[in-house]
């Protein structure tokens, strides 16, 4: 099971924005591009995290999965002098979850662009236990 998040980079380079494998997900690089193709708050990196999180949620939605299954986060950030923003923001959002992380710097291909963000989940139920059945 798998979905798309409309980038246009999807269709030519043959990948999807989220993929289920059973129980486990796994979300490609996302970043803040809305849709209509403009980046969202350039050079503010906690407001793009906000945003590459709630396209996140989005695609593991779409394959049954939700933010409270993600095992771990991978964020590729312009400068890791603008680390605090991408750090407030995974805290609000992952309060409770705490999924390992790792965070390093790396050269974007978009001007503005602060932060590029890849999960993986697995899904499981309110005690731990995976979920092996796809809806």
């Amino acid at each position: 099971m798998s979905t798309s998040g409309g980038g246009r980079f999807e269709k030519i380079g043959s990948y999807v924005r989220a993929k289920r494998v059973g129980p486990f997900v796994f979300v490609a690089g996302t970043t803040a591009i809305e849709p209509s193709g403009k980046l969202h708050a350039p050079g503010d990196t906690y407001a793009q995290t906000i945003y590459a999180f709630e396209r996140i949620a989005d695609a593991l939605n779409n394959v049954g999965a939700q933010m409270g299954h993600v095992v771990r986060t991978r964020a590729y950030l312009t400068d890791m002098k603008d680390a605090g923003g991408f750090v407030r923001a995974h805290g609000e959002i992952f309060a409770g979850i705490e999924p390992v992380s790792t965070a390093v710097e790396a050269g974007l291909t978009t001007p503005g662009m602060m932060v590029e963000i890849e999960v993986d989940a697995i899904i499981h139920d309110v005690d731990g236990q995976i979920m092996f059945d796809e809806p």
